[in-house]
């Protein structure tokens, strides 16, 4: 006879408890490991398909594309189309929502993090797209028509694959150019059509870009680029002579056949569109042009602040500078009488590499180090046969697998000189571009980030962080002059450091009038006489530049005015702990962000637990796998006027 075990109501009780916490344990580790699963498989393939996709970006972004799985591509300069941007839309809505489904709570703190900047970055991007026909990418100041070309002069040659896929991006040009032809004629047809001053300066940029007499003497930049870049590759016994003389041949033909024809017609069909009844206008001008106005502010700038909000801060700010320039004369009456716009500051240094070296030394107390073995800076010489379309000094992102050599080019058409040299070193390298770019990658790499987390471009931080620096240097200046006894040098770099920011902060202010207000030419006149800007030739340009770039100022000046926000916001939670150089640290590692992001960051940094990454030796940092290593935005870092 069987004997039967009787449990008590109370045994039941807890073996039901048990077991619910069992199934409860058992569905949130699959809850968790599902979403830590579907967001490694959203990042990874938008990694390889934002790669794989433009060819010129994926070489900007990496130099060994093998090292992250990507070994099998088309080589592709991506023309624009009206159903290619309706897909593109639908895609970025598909991914949104794919993020949005993610319990952020079930990822890492790193993940958790990146899914938010992804998110906001994915809105931002389809809010600002959902506007068509508004964007402009033939600006007379910054297009394509002008960057394309200088982006292939400076595309690297590192093996022979680069070789010839950069030979195919050439021979996609003249489609790459009647596409964003196509999107003007829409453009035009859709109401929107560019002023005809600025089809004008495209039309005059087109046939001065590569025109037949430079390509059939061969001194046009794409070909004597071309060979220098080939020359070293034959130095380097990684080409023979034979060799890279067919793929001169072969580049000389695409720009006789292909380039130089695609320009022309480029040209001829924005001269059909000149349309004099059309007038140049800020945004505000054109029907939802304000609403435009504000997505693109949050695209380009990263704030989400409101128009209204940003303009008090840019009139507060305007008043603090106004208010310490009249400080400084204050206390030095004499500068009243030895200063002008035109006066020149001595300066002690004047090879731009003594600049860098000071500049290093200088920063060394208030910002983390680099990892000295990785990271080096070159100075070159811009081809001469570029000179007249670069600006007076740039630094291009470096490779994220190559970001060890970074270089910084001298237009030497342009030269600076002395102070103003000296911080647009500051801006361009160290502390700026350069140095932000460097640490960023070596954060990232030590940290094992998604590579993913570098196809988000943040103009507002990148810039804001280089004009923050700039405005540094002109401390450092001040401080080097008055180690060499020129204490009325000194002075002057600090009333130069004023105009540089009232400037800049009076041309965010203009760009709000014409884009948001609808100010016409007049009025923002007006605005400038009142500071002393009295020239018609100036006040046009300034006007010009202003209303066909929209943002652009802001991307610098706001940007900076918002890191002064945090690092208010940081002494405030810090306190006593607070120092410069552990502010740089977390906004160094923290970012490249949006604002809004930042200063949540900010709220949950621990100073007790945070210690600069790159601070440990080399060799303790982690050997991580090449799926980790991130990718940088392809952009050319250059100074705000």
């Amino acid at each position: 006879m069987k004997k039967h075990t009787s449990l008590s109501a109370k045994q039941l009780l807890l073996m039901a408890a048990l077991l619910l916490v069992f199934s409860s344990t058992v569905i949130f580790l699959f809850t968790f490991r599902q979403d830590e699963k579907r967001f490694v498989n959203i990042t990874s393939r938008l990694f390889t398909e934002e790669m794989t996709g433009n060819t010129l970006n994926m070489h900007y972004s990496l130099a060994y594309p093998e090292n992250y799985g990507i070994h099998d591509y088309t080589p592709l300069l991506p023309a624009y189309s009206a159903e290619g941007a309706r897909l593109g839309q639908i895609a970025a809505e598909n991914t949104l929502a794919a993020l949005r489904a993610i319990h952020t709570e079930s990822l890492s703190d790193s993940d958790a993090y990146l899914c938010r900047l992804l998110t906001r970055s994915l809105k931002a991007s389809i809010d600002l797209n959902s506007f068509s026909y508004y964007r402009e990418p033939l600006s007379p100041a910054s297009g394509m028509q002008t960057q394309l070309p200088v982006l292939l002069a400076e595309y690297a040659f590192r093996s022979r694959q680069d070789i010839e896929d950069y030979l195919e991006l050439l021979e996609q040009t003249d489609e790459y150019l009647a596409s964003l032809l196509s999107y003007e004629q829409e453009k035009y047809a859709a109401g929107l059509g560019m002023p005809a001053l600025c089809l004008k300066q495209v039309r005059e940029q087109c046939d001065t870009m590569i025109t037949a007499d430079q390509v059939e003497s061969n001194t046009h930049f794409l070909q004597t680029t071309f060979r220098e870049r080939l020359q070293e590759l034959c130095s380097r016994g990684m080409l023979s002579l034979a060799d890279a003389q067919n793929y001169i041949m072969e580049n000389d033909r695409l720009l006789k056949t292909v380039v130089l024809p695609a320009y022309r017609s480029l040209g001829d069909g924005l001269l059909l569109l000149e349309d004099e009844s059309i007038p140049l206008t800020g945004l505000a001008a054109l029907p939802q042009g304000r609403e435009y106005y504000q997505a693109l502010l949050v695209s380009e700038t990263g704030s989400y602040r409101s128009v209204e909000e940003i303009q008090n801060m840019l009139s507060r700010q305007f008043s603090l500078v106004y208010r310490d320039l009249q400080q400084l004369v204050k206390e030095h009456p004499d500068l009243a009488g030895s200063y002008t716009a035109d006066t020149a500051v001595e300066f002690p240094y004047q090879e731009a590499s003594q600049m860098l070296q000071d500049l290093k030394q200088r920063m060394a107390e208030d910002f983390p180090a680099l990892l000295e073995d990785t990271a080096t800076v070159d100075l070159k010489s811009v081809s001469e046969s570029l000179e007249p379309f670069c600006a007076p000094a740039f630094y291009l992102t470096a490779p994220l697998d190559d970001t060890g050599h970074n270089v910084i080019y001298i237009n030497k058409r342009k030269t600076l000189s002395g102070l103003d040299l000296y911080t647009t070193l500051a801006h361009e390298g160290y502390p700026g571009h350069m140095y932000q770019n460097a640490y960023s990658n070596q954060v990232s790499s030590a940290r094992g980030e998604r590579p993913v987390r570098e196809l988000l471009w943040y103009g507002g931080y990148l810039e804001g962080w280089a004009l923050y620096t700039e405005f540094l240097s002109f401390d450092y200046a001040s401080q080097l002059l008055k180690e060499q006894g020129m204490e009325q040098e000194a002075l002057y770099a600090q009333i130069e450091k004023y105009n540089r920011s009232l400037q800049l902060c009076l041309y965010s202010i203009l760009d709000i009038m014409v884009h948001y207000e609808n100010a016409s030419y007049s009025q923002a006149a007006q605005v400038l006489n009142s500071f002393g800007i009295e020239s018609d030739p100036a006040v046009r340009a300034i006007y010009t530049y202003v209303a066909q770039e929209p943002c652009n100022y802001l991307k610098y000046y706001l940007g900076y005015l918002e890191i002064l926000n945090l690092k208010d916001s940081a002494q405030e939670l810090w306190g006593e702990e607070y120092s410069d150089y552990q502010f740089h640290c977390f906004l160094l590692e923290a970012g490249p962000a949006d604002f809004v992001s930042l200063e949540e960051q900010l709220s949950k940094w621990s100073l007790i637990e945070q210690t600069p990454l790159l601070s440990t030796e080399p060799e303790a940092l982690p050997t991580l796998p090449e799926k980790y290593y991130r990718t940088p935005q392809p952009t050319t870092a250059n100074a705000a006027a």
